[in-house]
């Protein structure tokens, strides 16, 4: 099975980083955001990628076009023009690099990568979150329920401190951060049937998150994976802080390889 990872988008909440990179390449650990999703895939023996390029598309193919030069130990022979390689610790992985635009919405980047899913059943992410969810169990409940579409929801904590403010403006209760209004989101890592791709017309305007995933729940072809551990997208700076300061003191929770 393959996955394929949505990585076109400009970023532009997390403008300190995405005017150099796009946002799948900003940093966790000294590696981009992107490698540690594909990590948490291959974990569970998912080790084909199709990733969908857009904004500075190019700087995710250098990087894994010099992927194995970097984690190998090389000797140049600049005389002669040699290069000899002595030990790699690369990936292996199957990584393909679509560029499908710059513009071009989520439901449209899927529905452009179309012939590199080959009419196979596919996993499909975000490349900007991490969690520790098991990919495999996602997988299997996704056949076991025999939907075309599995979705991962998860219920978020809440960003700020909740008040209960009684009529006189006493404050009967404070809670900090609590958990969210009770409602599921989308945090990704789907697993699709190919038939799905019937659900995204032609174009570059298709917002999967609309029409297409509206329709796919009208048609009662979409299940509810429901994931109580972490995720946690990076959509500003603060997001990229704290997922690196869990990676640096040994508590990533999403590294489960």
């Amino acid at each position: 099975m393959k996955a394929v990872i949505l990585a076109g988008g400009f970023g532009t909440r997390l403008s300190e980083s995405t005017h150099l990179i796009p946002k799948p390449m900003v940093e966790i650990g000294g590696k981009p955001i992107l490698w540690h999703i594909m990590k948490s895939y291959a974990a569970h023996g998912i080790k084909e990628f199709i990733v969908c390029c857009g904004y500075k598309g190019y700087v995710i193919k250098e990087w894994f076009a010099n992927y194995y030069l970097h984690n190998s130990d090389v000797t140049f022979d600049l005389k002669n023009n040699q290069m000899q390689v002595h030990n790699s610790d690369s990936e292996d992985w199957k990584v393909t690099l679509v560029d499908t635009g710059l513009h071009t919405m989520t439901g449209s980047r899927i529905k452009k990568v179309k012939d590199f899913i080959q009419n196979e059943p596919f996993c499909l992410t975000y490349g900007d979150g991490v969690s520790d969810i098991n990919i495999s169990n996602v997988i299997k409940q996704h056949f076991q329920q025999n939907k075309l579409i599995t979705v991962t929801a998860y219920k978020p904590q809440g960003k700020f401190g909740a008040l209960e403010i009684s009529d006189s403006g006493v404050v009967n209760s404070f809670q900090e951060k609590p958990k969210g209004d009770n409602t599921w989101i989308n945090a990704g890592y789907f697993v699709c049937q190919p038939e799905v791709l019937n659900y995204i017309e032609e174009g570059d305007n298709i917002i999967f998150e609309r029409e297409p995933l509206e329709k796919l729940a009208e048609d009662n072809e979409m299940y509810a994976y429901r994931h109580h551990g972490f995720w946690k997208p990076m959509d500003i700076l603060r997001d990229n802080i704290e997922l690196n300061k869990l990676w640096d003191e040994g508590n990533a929770p999403w590294k489960q390889w």
